[in-house]
């Protein structure tokens, strides 16, 4: 398991460099100076724009610097400090992606363990319903029907706005505020992804139900409850978690039209304002925050695969062979595939 770890954290690092040289590159080398072809970076301590002169590999080092000791510069309209308007608005994207990501999983994985359980039920049309309206709308949309319903027409939660976590004198603050604040925001991210995830928690619990250890443990006179929690939801879960990976950067842009919708202060809003008035040195501090924060969510996801599928554990460990083991080998009959046992030399 440790080399596992360094692998994955190795890859991350190599990643990040590769991602903050494109970002790089896409900022700061393309839009040359015309006039003194110069690139242009923020003085963190003047607060102006500051000519570097020499290679580009110089340059990107010193940008790499700026960016591991937390300086991203100054906004070139704002004068602001990127780096502090950034962690002001990173908690609002954080907990839209991560609160959306755990009531995708609240609904998904209950509702699709039922469906598999009762195929062609009630409950299996209705589902088969939820994921082709999920699939087919768009996430502006669905924030604008849950607004008008929830909360223009029948006032049950707030259309936008947001609460610190933190609870302070002044202004609305709290975990409760903060929470009753963001529901409908998670329930917009909740229908969007579950859709697609309660589908793949049924097919997955459809084809784990039918292998041979499912059935041995049922005979064996195992509680349904347990077969269920120890051995389906154990392997069913596997796809999910991979899937759940591969999404969060899919959720991270999907962000940007929710805090759109609810008037959310978040990345998002950043990103959309910096690009309309080409803002450059904030865009770029949204691209580098947004996949740091990717990066160690991913790593976070390949840990937790870790902890359900134990196989990865020992893949790296070299398991002793027996001297007189027995291994099967195969043999054409007839166009059919039959299996003769011979003692390995």
């Amino acid at each position: 398991m440790p080399s596992y770890v360094v692998r994955r954290v190795l890859g991350a690092v190599v990643v990040f460099l590769a991602l903050t040289l494109a970002t790089y590159i896409i900022f700061f080398v393309l839009p040359l100076n015309r006039t003194t072809g110069t690139r242009v970076l923020v003085d963190n301590t003047n607060r102006r724009p500051l000519t570097l002169e020499g290679p580009i590999w110089q340059a990107y080092v010193h940008f790499l610097g700026h960016i591991v000791h937390g300086s991203l510069g100054n906004s070139f309209v704002s004068r602001q400090d990127v780096s502090a308007t950034l962690i002001a608005a990173a908690p609002v994207t954080l907990s839209v992606v991560i609160g959306g990501a755990v009531v995708c999983l609240l609904v998904a994985v209950p509702v699709g363990v039922l469906s598999a359980l009762r195929p062609r039920s009630l409950l299996d049309r209705a589902a088969t319903i939820a994921v082709l309206v999920g699939v087919s709308a768009h996430p502006v949309w669905i924030g604008f029907v849950l607004s008008y319903l929830l909360g223009f027409r029948w006032h049950v939660l707030p259309i936008g706005g947001y609460c610190s976590f933190s609870v302070s004198s002044a202004g609305c603050s709290g975990p409760a505020q903060w929470a009753y604040h963001l529901l409908l925001p998670w329930a917009t991210f909740g229908i969007l992804f579950a859709a697609l995830y309660m589908r793949m928690v049924r097919t997955s619990v459809l084809e784990v139900l039918d292998d041979d250890y499912v059935r041995t443990a049922r005979a064996k006179g195992a509680p349904e409850h347990r077969v269920l929690r120890a051995h389906v939801l154990r392997c069913a879960l596997l796809p999910v978690v991979t899937m759940l990976g591969m999404d969060i950067g899919l959720a991270f842009g999907g962000s940007v039209f929710v805090e759109t919708v609810f008037g959310l202060p978040g990345l998002g809003q950043i990103a959309v304002h910096s690009l309309r008035v080409q803002d450059l040195p904030m865009l770029a501090g949204v691209v580098v925050w947004t996949t740091t924060a990717i990066l160690v969510l991913n790593l976070l996801v390949d840990l937790l695969y870790v902890q359900i599928d134990p196989r990865i554990r020992f893949s790296s460990v070299e398991q002793p062979e027996r001297p007189h083991a027995w291994r099967p080998r195969p043999r054409a009959n007839f166009g059919s595939l039959s299996f003769v046992y011979s003692r390995k030399e």
